[in-house]
């Protein structure tokens, strides 16, 4: 797999999502426009190539980049973007190079360039039109403590669900763009997907967890989207 390949886009066709809360119990639907969003977690060897930087405890070209926080994810998107010629996506105001409170972060939505997925985005594409907690037999499709000997694993390595999309479950954590619930957690983000540590009832579609934008986990990357812009 080359670097390109690491971040080919796959079409997502719009539909709507009901999203659910375990510890709120709240529900709510979602409608979903058509977006793109990578068939890989981003590469070490491509977030290598666009930053200069290798942040992984675990090295390898083709193992998901995992160590980044969602401030590291979103820069990369922009740059990413700035290097393939795109508009990126997000404005950062009052940035310092340093992951800290206080840096306003816009989205301009008629952009062109590299973002992170919706959450409603990423269960959607998870989903791919299955309505169950996942979208074939976990060891089939996913890295999870049960099979992953407790390490990392290289993208692709699983089945695919039906729209093309690798490692949707298991094996790393996707940093999402939204807020996981201001009240009570204040500026914490989204998670998706569970990762190689996680016991099977976290590799769900609809799985929700939460982290510090600032933090850096090795068990928790990113894969990037873009807008369908018209």
């Amino acid at each position: 797999m080359d670097t390109g390949a690491a971040h080919e886009l796959t079409a997502i066709a719009p539909g709507e999502v009901t999203l659910s809360d375990r510890r709120t119990r709240r529900s709510w639907s979602v409608g979903i426009e058509a977006c793109e969003l990578a068939a890989f977690p981003v590469t070490q060897a491509l977030y290598a190539e666009v930053t200069g930087r290798r942040p992984s405890t675990s090295r390898g070209d083709r193992l998901p980049v995992e160590g980044v926080s969602w401030w590291d994810a979103v820069r990369f998107c922009n740059a990413l973007s700035e290097r393939d010629g795109l508009a990126p996506a997000y404005r950062l105001d009052g940035e310092s190079g340093e992951d800290r409170e206080g840096v306003r972060i816009d989205w301009d939505t008629s952009a062109d360039g590299y973002r992170l997925p919706t959450e409603a985005e990423w269960e959607h594409a998870c989903r791919a039109g299955t309505a169950g907690p996942r979208y074939g037999p976990l060891d089939d499709i996913a890295w999870y403590r049960g099979n992953s000997d407790e390490r990392i694993h290289t993208v692709g390595g699983k089945q695919p669900n039906a729209w093309g999309l690798y490692d949707m479950l298991g094996n790393v954590w996707d940093w999402c763009w939204d807020v996981y619930d201001a009240e009570v957690y204040g500026s914490y983000r989204v998670l998706r997907g569970g990762g190689w540590f996680d016991e099977h009832w976290s590799c769900r579609a609809s799985a929700r967890r939460r982290s510090h934008p600032t933090f850096r986990v090795e068990d928790v990357g990113f894969r990037i989207a873009r807008s369908v812009v018209r």
